[in-house]
Parts: C-alpha cells; structure tokens; sequence
C-alpha cells in the first residue's frame, strides 16, 4: 500500500510537467488551440472600438476662392464675413469707368452703321426722286420749245426771211436742250437705282463688325461685376474696397456651401479594411468639450497618400500613410470651417 500511495502522485506530477510543457511550447509558436483561438479572435474584433482619426470641417461642396479676372481696383466689396450669399449674386465690382466709356463708345458706333445700312436698303429719298423728275419735264419742256422754234424759222429760211446764222442759233438751242434732257434723265435714273448691293454688302460686314466690338466692351463690363458662382457663405474676405486686384493674383473673397458640412478624415493604413461607405460617424472638438456631431462616410479614398493634418503630438508619427474619407455631418449641425476635430468612425 504505501508503494502504490508514494508513486501515484509521482506518476500525476510527471503527466502534469509533461502537459506544461508541451503547452508552453505550443504557445510559444504562437499557437492556440481552436476553440480558444475562434474565441479569443472574436473579443479582439469587438475590443478593437471605432476607428479614431484626425479630421478637418470643410463645405460640402468644397471652398470657393473668388478672384478677378481683369487687372484693376476694387471699388466696392458688397459682402462680409459670415454673409450668405446667392448663386449669381453681385459681390465685389472693380472700379469701372474706362470699360462704360468703351461701351458706349461702340454703342454710338453700331447705331451710325445701322443707319447707313437703313438708307441704303431704303434707296434715295423720294424727295430727291421728285426733285430729279421735275428736273426732266423742265428739260423736255425746254426741248420741246426749241423745236418747234426751229421748225418755225425752216420755212422763213427758205424764203429768205431770216438769215442762215439765225436759223442756226436755234438749231444750235434745240441740240442744247436735247442735252439737257438726257442730262435729266441720267440724273433720274441714278437717283432711282443709287443703291448697289456690293455698298448694301459692305456697310451689312460694318455693322457686324461694330456689333462684335460692343459684344466684347460689354463682355469686360461684365467682368468688372465679380459673382458668386454658387449659394453660400461668405467664409473669408481677403481684400476691401480701394485694395488693388490681378487677374493672376490672390481671391477676393472665399465662399463655401455650408449648408451640408463635411469632415476630410486621415484614416490610418492600418485601418483602411474597416472602413465602408454609410459607415456611421461622429466628431468631437476641443472647443465644444464632449458634444457629439453625427454623420456617415460618404467618400473613401482610392490612393493612400501623406497625412493632411498634424496633431502636433510628440509621439505622432508623420511617416504613416493615410487614407482620405468624407464624412457629411447631418443637416442642422454648424461647425467653424477649417476647424481641427477628431472622427471616430464606428
């Protein structure tokens, strides 16, 4: 009995020696075994909590920067800062007094061309018509007389009644008068048909062409009035009325539509398989303590690329690559623009 009662527990002890270390081997190679693996993989999944990223508000549809097309100086800045704005909406107007002038200047232009063209479509006057028939009867009544004058004095000629130079002074009258009248009817013929329709050609490119440069005086009228392109707010206004603008130079105003805000995530390289299109969303700002803004991924990058924001820890790495999300915040929720926030995407 008491060599049985002595190695019993020799023989427990060995099995046991021999169990643990079979298992510190197995772990060892970082092995477990397959029930407690399964388990232990599915806590980690839940334990691992939202994404947390660094991120930066931003409108919806991006930020506007407004600028001038035309080199000049700003005579009125019609906004402020925080003013909401229309599409179309008049912000900004250069100082403009040389562009009117050449407006007019060609107005004043296309309306002396059209005139012209009106006369020579129309013909001549039907004054200068009647004036040019009166001219012709007057001849043709004159004719008229010194031919009958003529063949009255023929028969004294020959009866030697008037010598030969008076008959030919009549003679000579009558080829005058017939002169006359076909002086007069020339006369009535080009005043009738004075319109030819190569000057009815050249006065029509005339006109066209002082239309185009009122189009074009117009054109830079235009861009003296300086438009919002889109409805939103006036985020910034960078220059005031009597500043000096470029048309390579920096923006006037920035305009951005914050009726929807956004937030551009940096989502780390180590994160990118858990993030997903309706994915939900919120985040926090220093400035606003615990409150929450909600939203949801909307965009995800395609490339990664450097980090957009710096958190200025000592301990940020700056060498990690990033993926770029949008999330939209939900309607209703106002944050500064350009404001520094921290996402957590759940």
């Amino acid at each position: 009995m008491r060599t049985r009662l002595v190695w019993v527990p020799v023989l427990l002890l060995s099995a046991a020696g021999i169990g643990t270390v079979i298992a510190s081997r197995f772990f060892a190679r970082g092995g477990m075994p397959p029930a407690v693996a399964a388990s232990s993989s599915s806590s980690q999944a839940e334990s691992r909590g939202p994404i947390v990223a660094a991120g930066r508000v931003e409108p919806a549809g991006e930020e506007f920067k407004i600028g001038s097309e035309l080199d000049g100086r700003l005579a009125r800045v019609l906004v402020n800062e925080g003013d909401r704005v229309r599409a179309g909406q008049v912000v900004a107007e250069l100082v403009n007094d040389e562009y009117r002038a050449r407006v007019e200047l060609a107005r004043a232009e296309v309306a002396e061309r059209q005139a012209r063209l009106d006369r020579l479509r129309a013909g001549s006057r039907i004054e200068e018509v009647r004036e040019a028939e009166a001219a012709l009867r007057e001849a043709e009544a004159r004719l008229a007389t010194a031919h009958a004058e003529v063949e009255r004095r023929r028969p004294l000629l020959e009866r030697g009644a008037i010598s030969r130079s008076e008959f030919d002074l009549s003679v000579r009258d009558e080829v005058v008068a017939g002169a006359a009248v076909a002086a007069a009817r020339e006369r009535l013929e080009l005043v009738r048909h004075s319109t030819r329709a190569e000057d009815i050609r050249r006065t029509e490119a005339e006109l066209a062409s002082a239309q185009a440069r009122l189009r074009e005086a117009e054109a830079y009228l235009a861009k003296t009035f300086i438009k919002s392109p889109i409805h939103g707010r006036v985020l910034r206004r960078w220059l005031k009325s009597g500043e000096s603008v470029t048309s390579a130079g920096g923006p006037i105003l920035s305009i951005g539509n914050v009726s929807v805000l956004r937030v551009r995530v940096d989502v780390d390289e180590t994160d990118v398989a858990r993030i997903r299109i309706g994915q939900p969303a919120y985040v926090t700002a220093e400035a606003y303590g615990d409150k929450r803004f909600t939203g949801k991924v909307v965009q995800i990058g395609q490339a990664l690329g450097r980090k957009n924001i710096r958190t200025d820890e000592p301990t940020e790495r700056v060498d990690k690559k990033i993926l770029e999300t949008l999330v939209e915040l939900d309607k209703g929720q106002e944050l500064p623009i350009g404001l520094r926030v921290d996402a957590y995407l759940q």
